[in-house]
């Protein structure tokens, strides 16, 4: 069986969004450029993981490299809704980050769910050269995306109030509230 790889080196657009109403929103990366449009679905840990981790990947590449970092925008960026139509390519089983000295650039890669794979990760973090020869998992197909540190800086802000626009968490336990109410472990059981 044959892979894809969708690599946009550099994407038009590159957001992380959803599709749904709280408590039953799919997370998408979702990547357009020359005439293509690539959807990824994913989980909203790895939505708000990958968030983390590229900020971290800008930190340590100004601090080993010396890399210009725009500042965190004051401005609303990139709000719009995901391109239409929102078909799945495939799943996200495993992300992975790298830092490619050569071009100043991020580069993103999620590679789909392999048939074991029964756990969320985010794969390696290593600020480095990227290295193609070193692919895993070979014969999943995956999304790569090479980034500018401003456009990384724009997705992460993005990626950041995609998650935080879900479902509020319940003051007591911290686990989101349905409209409903739910069913609070710290009052035993009882709806709150």
């Amino acid at each position: 069986m044959t892979h894809q790889v969708h690599a946009f080196e550099p994407p038009e657009r590159f957001v992380a969004g959803t599709v749904g109403p709280p408590g039953e929103r799919t997370f998408f990366l979702q990547a357009r450029g020359g005439g293509r449009l690539v959807s990824v679905a994913l989980e909203k840990v790895q939505v708000s993981l990958l968030a983390e981790k590229l900020e971290e990947l800008l930190s340590e590449a100004q601090r080993r490299f010396g890399v210009e970092l725009p500042e965190v925008a004051v401005a609303v960026g990139d709000n719009d809704p995901l391109d239409i139509p929102v078909d799945e390519e495939f799943r996200v089983g495993t992300l992975g980050l790298a830092f490619d000295v050569d071009s100043a650039t991020v580069v993103i890669e999620a590679i789909a769910a392999g048939e074991a794979e029964a756990e969320v990760e985010l794969g390696g973090d290593e600020v480095d050269e990227v290295d193609d020869d070193e692919e895993p998992d070979e014969d999943l197909d995956r999304l790569r995306v090479r980034l500018t540190p401003e456009a990384t800086r724009e997705f992460i802000e993005r990626a950041r109030r995609v998650v935080n626009a879900g479902r509020p968490p319940c003051p007591l336990c911290g686990q989101p509230l349905d409209p409903a109410g739910h069913l609070c472990p710290r009052h035993n059981g009882y709806h709150r």
